[in-house]
């Protein structure tokens, strides 16, 4: 079954293929009768399906030659899946307890097999909506990063090792391309597929298109994303690639997976934190004004960052005499350079990661792609008001990032657009 051919599976194809699979009826103790299979995939891209018999349970997503959401007249590698399973063995590699282990990969059927997260994780962005506080998150969100980008990093490998791993991902090129046209083009511009909440943001999408600093700044960051191959990032890191439980957090699709700025991979995750927090008067009713809930979100985005800091450089100490060759001992040999070398290391990072945040910000509220946590605030009016809350926010962000010298400056700005 697994060598012939590609062919997209259905509820019957995949029991089928899945009996002629032994790395997946295994997993279900070969007991396949009975067993229950559930097409969940709600994303833009991929067939999602769960399957549970009485003896196990695991997920499997296959990759269509095309954008699902959009269909076969914008045609997309199904070669994705091969970086997808590639990333997630690599990342767990790293980070075993935030990433969920890969049973079967198949490259012709563009199909992975791998650990169903079993409720009651929910994907994050739904928590988020709910008013749902995660008091762990910013703990193993901050955890999964610092390992799976410090150790793909020249901090950690020599760069013989590095180039090689660069050279590997570089064949995820569509998915590269997607998000330079939808993240870095498509909003800045006239485009077929962008949308917005119309009529009420009319102006402000026309203004982002007609902003020349705006666009000189997203240059920038667009040529960052494309040139610098800084360490293994997912890609695709929103609220909606993280499933949750109060005490469990677990990172997947990592489908855009390449080499490239760690900053992309920590704004992703900050941005659509805050585009959940502007969300949340959209969210608010007489039970619940969730002005408790924004004060957690902002905690979380301040300790996301501030306990990355701490645990990136800590490993970075940890290593510093391994054999990543970023920073040879041989030349910063004393304390005082070790300490100057991290510091403008770490404020540079900072800097990529509000610039990569807006620009995730911009995209999801003028671009192609929404996110749910305004899409679910019915009334067009309210939700268009939290949008542009978001938007105004992000624009500053993207245009001013480089005046922010600590996470707390930041938190305190999002508040004060609010106020």
């Amino acid at each position: 079954m697994a060598s012939s051919g590609f062919r997209p599976l259905d509820d019957k194809s995949l029991i089928e293929y899945i009996k002629a699979t032994p790395a997946l009826s295994s997993k279900l103790a070969n007991q396949l009768d009975g067993l229950q299979i559930k097409e969940v995939g709600d994303g833009n891209l991929n067939f999602v399906y769960i399957v549970i018999s009485s003896s196990g349970s695991f997920v499997i997503k296959q990759a269509l030659p095309y954008i699902r959401c959009i269909g076969e007249s914008w045609p997309m590698t199904k070669e994705r899946a091969y970086f997808e399973a590639t990333a997630l063995r690599e990342q767990r590699r790293w980070c075993s307890d935030h990433v969920p282990e890969v049973y079967h990969f198949d490259r012709e059927m563009a199909l992975i097999g791998m650990r169903y997260l079993e409720p009651p994780h929910i994907i994050l962005r739904k928590g988020l909506i709910a008013g749902i506080e995660y008091p762990l998150l910013a703990e193993h969100m901050s955890e999964f990063m610092a390992r799976t980008l410090f150790f793909t990093s020249l901090l950690y490998h020599d760069t013989t090792e590095h180039k090689r791993a660069v050279a590997e991902f570089c064949g995820n090129v569509e998915l590269c391309r997607l998000t330079e046209q939808v993240v870095f083009s498509d909003p800045y511009k006239v485009s077929q597929y962008n949308r917005w909440t119309s009529p009420y943001l009319d102006r402000d999408a026309e203004a982002v298109r007609e902003d020349n600093i705006l666009k000189l700044e997203v240059a920038e960051l667009k040529s960052m994303f494309c040139e610098r191959s800084q360490a293994l990032v997912h890609g695709d890191l929103h609220t909606g690639s993280v499933m949750v439980t109060p005490d469990s957090t677990q990172v997947i699709d990592p489908e855009f997976g390449f080499y490239g700025p760690m900053g992309f991979d920590i704004g992703a995750f900050l941005g659509n934190l805050i585009l959940a927090y502007f969300a949340q008067d959209g969210h608010a009713d007489q039970v619940n004004d969730r002005k408790t809930y924004k004060e957690w979100i902002l905690k979380a985005i301040e300790q996301t960052w501030n306990l990355f800091h701490k645990k990136f450089t800590a490993l970075w100490d940890e290593h510093r005499n391994g054999s990543g060759e970023a920073y040879l001992p041989e030349i910063y040999n004393n304390s005082e350079l070790q300490l100057l070398t991290q510091k403008k290391y770490m404020q540079g990072l900072l800097h990529d990661t509000l610039g990569f945040g807006a620009a995730k910000m911009i995209r999801r509220i003028v671009g192609v792609a929404h996110v749910e946590d305004f899409e679910s605030i019915v009334d067009a009016s309210k939700r268009a008001n939290c949008e542009r809350q978001a938007l105004v926010f992000a624009k500053m962000l993207l245009k001013e990032r480089r005046k922010f010298q600590a996470i707390t400056e930041v938190v305190l700005a999002v508040q004060q657009e609010q106020s």
